[in-house]
């Protein structure tokens, strides 16, 4: 079904990307996952095509369009299984607290570095004793005269070896909860600031998930990222849009395991006859192929929404948690139907069950997704 959400122009970048990614990613990312890392060098030639921060103004840099065209990279790259290419965490998650939080000093420093992907982006807020619940973070940074002192530990950081620059949240009053958040930009390199071991994890393999130690790091004050203490609502203000990141690459991810499936279904043979023959196999590909398409109606619509400026918060948590329940489902069955064969890494559908799991995880975990919904809902 042609979804009517985008314009031709959309459809026409949409065409190109699709190329370049075909063409310059997919052969690629196996050796990247063997590497535990995408190399700068694909960043800097994603920037010069313009597929980096289109949202960003023109002003420094950008192409200042609108959200849509930063949908259709996640949706592209989860189409081929990019799970490594982090371009969304860099553009969509980001590099929008610059531009809506930032001095002027401080998007001219990285936004047009950002859009050519000479400066790789990073944010830090997981720390090894807190997840979901940021306002019990303990990194702190403390102000000493001209500077901010930054001390503590992050985990679970994406692009965390690669970034040239990593957005930090710290408490810059320990003794307060929300309102003593603080969000900072700290460049690779300061003294004080390492980047420590990369994480082993389940799936996405190509991704540089690591570890980060600031040991009385100091920064400039002017690395402050908007008001001091209005880190955490800044957060929340912008947490729809990762969500929605989140959101779409579920339903791109299941979309293609499905369609995955059917091809492999009509080749593979059993009993005489391909294994699309059997009317079990059809039934779980029909209901499969549903579930995509409601997902995928709904969404859109949640897309739209969101591109308009309306407040889809409940909207996007629901989805949120619903989609990625469903990718996971849905990776599962499209295993089964493989038979052993989904069991080896040489195809696709086992690194798509290995990187479905955590899609529940971050960006707030689904049980958290819920408890905002509940209240949403005034219960």
């Amino acid at each position: 079904m042609d979804r009517l959400i985008f314009s031709e122009a959309q459809i026409e970048f949409r065409n190109q990307f699709r190329k370049w990614v075909e063409k310059e990613v997919a052969p690629f990312h196996p050796q990247w996952e063997e590497d535990k890392q995408v190399p700068k060098a694909i960043w800097r030639r994603a920037g010069e095509l313009g597929f980096l921060c289109p949202q960003t103004s023109e002003a420094y840099g950008g192409l200042g369009l609108d959200y849509m065209y930063n949908a259709i990279v996640v949706e592209e790259l989860c189409r081929v299984g990019a799970s490594g290419f982090a371009m969304s965490l860099h553009s969509d998650i980001v590099a929008p607290y610059i531009e809506s939080f930032g001095s002027e000093a401080l998007k001219q420093k990285y936004l047009p570095k950002s859009v050519t992907g000479e400066c790789i982006l990073a944010i830090a807020m997981t720390e090894p004793n807190t997840g979901s619940d940021l306002a019990a973070i303990r990194t702190t940074a403390i102000a000493d005269g001209d500077d901010y002192v930054l001390n503590g530990n992050k985990t679970f950081i994406t692009n965390g070896q690669i970034c040239d620059a990593v957005l930090v949240a710290a408490k810059t009053n320990p003794d307060e909860s929300h309102s003593g958040i603080s969000l900072f930009m700290v460049d690779a390199g300061t003294k004080g600031f390492t980047k420590g071991r990369v994480l082993k994890k389940m799936g996405m393999h190509a991704q540089d998930t690591s570890e980060m130690h600031f040991e009385d790091c100091r920064i400039p004050k002017s690395q402050l990222l908007g008001d001091e203490g209005s880190g955490f609502y800044y957060l929340m203000e912008k947490l729809q849009q990762e969500r929605l990141v989140v959101v779409l690459g579920a339903v791109a991810g299941a979309e293609a395991a499905v369609n995955l499936t059917v091809e492999y279904c009509k080749d593979r043979k059993a009993f005489g006859k391909p294994i699309s023959k059997f009317q079990n196999t059809q039934f779980k590909l029909v209901e499969m192929a549903t579930q995509v398409e409601v997902a995928r109606h709904f969404v859109d619509r949640l897309l739209v929404s969101h591109v308009k400026g309306e407040n889809v918060i409940k909207e996007t948590c629901m989805a949120k948690f619903w989609t990625t329940d469903m990718l996971s489902s849905v990776v599962a069955e499209c295993v089964q139907l493989h038979g052993g064969y989904g069991y080896m890494m040489e195809y696709p559908i086992a690194k798509a069950y290995l990187d479905a799991p955590v899609q529940r995880i971050y960006a707030g975990t689904n049980e958290i997704m819920k408890v905002i919904v509940a209240k949403q809902m005034g219960l």
